[in-house]
């Protein structure tokens, strides 16, 4: 495969996000739901998380009902619920369409990750944060039958309609900041804050695999193309001054490790252009890499805080950036027209 130099694709102008008042601290991208159509959703310090086109940026709606900043957000497998974790001790799964709140699961700490199955069929949530457990919830029970979003009203938005189960108690020794389904659906990754990656299997509630990492976790993201359906992804882990690679389908087997003179805040992958992304913690631009021979081939500048998060669109030819100066911007990855860079 010949990749493609930096100079073919030529310079242009990353689309603005604007709307959040304080730091964004994550970014997630839909798969693709119709053909060139896909959302992003934003979690914010500002309580509010947002849903948008996925390519243009256009603000589509804003989830309402949290009173804490919202430390991550994710959308289901086909976009119909999203899921909010959040300071206010709460995570919140929303009706995407309607915005309704579909429901509240409280807990009894800060709320920093949140994960749906890649899968679409299963009605399940995994949860996590300050409180050192990883949760496993059950949406499908509840006063409603808790049916697909919008299949019946919205439940009141009261903890408790969903039940949960703790896997791996006593286990992690700090809190989990990011958590991840992977294609196996028994498989989940979580990332902590004792520096730990660990590889839990869903049958028997145990961590089969641990990778200690050299430095506190920024990010931890599947980055998965939906134009390469059989494609595995790959796990990218950004820790202290490195980016780590692994193989989603075998756990804790690391395919690269990157090296870098700063701390790497947020990474992102694109396997097809060979394509990685870093947010640094003590500046504010996106530099994108070589994947195959470390190279660095652009800095984007345009952000006003360091970026916290970054993710690429499920058919890698944008990415997005989510930075501490409450911006989004939308930055093109490809060498065709696209969006509205047509």
């Amino acid at each position: 495969m010949k990749l493609t130099s930096s100079s073919d694709i030529p310079k242009v102008v990353p689309l603005t996000c604007h709307g959040h008042s304080r730091p964004v601290t994550h970014l997630s991208f839909s798969s693709t739901v119709e053909e060139e159509l896909y959302y992003l959703i934003s979690a914010c310090k500002d309580n509010n998380p947002m849903l948008r086109d996925g390519i243009t940026g256009d603000w589509i709606g804003t989830f309402l009902g949290h009173k804490g900043a919202v430390w991550q957000s994710r959308l289901s497998a086909d976009a119909a619920i999203s899921a909010t974790a959040a300071a206010d001790f709460s995570a919140k799964v929303w009706d995407t369409y309607t915005g309704e709140c579909l429901h509240t699961l409280q807990h009894n700490h800060i709320v920093r990750s949140i994960a749906f199955p890649i899968q679409a069929s299963p009605q399940v949530l995994a949860t996590g944060g300050a409180e050192k457990k990883l949760r496993i919830w059950d949406l499908s029970r509840g006063s409603s039958g808790g049916g697909s979003a919008g299949s019946s009203p919205p439940l009141p938005p009261t903890g408790g309609e969903a039940t949960s189960y703790e896997i791996g108690a006593g286990v992690h020794g700090g809190t989990i900041k990011s958590i991840v389904w992977n294609k196996d659906y028994n498989i989940l990754t979580s990332a902590a804050e004792d520096r730990k990656i660990r590889w839990w299997d869903l049958r028997s509630r145990h961590p089969i695999v641990e990778y200690g990492v050299d430095g506190a976790i920024g990010s931890c993201e599947l980055n998965t193309l939906a134009t390469r359906p059989n494609d595995s992804g790959i796990l990218t882990v950004a820790a202290g001054k490195s980016v780590y690679l692994f193989d989603a389908m075998q756990p804790g087997r690391l395919l690269k490790k990157a090296d870098f003179d700063y701390e790497v805040a947020s990474a992102a992958v694109n396997s097809d252009s060979a394509r990685l992304v870093t947010g640094n913690a003590g500046d504010t631009w996106a530099r994108v890499y070589d994947l195959n021979n470390d190279e660095e081939l652009e800095v984007q500048k345009g952000h006003h805080g360091p970026i916290w998060s970054i993710s690429f669109s499920p058919d890698g030819k944008l990415y997005g950036t989510g930075s501490e100066d409450g911006t989004i911007k939308l930055w093109k990855a490809c060498r065709e027209q696209y969006g509205l860079w047509r």
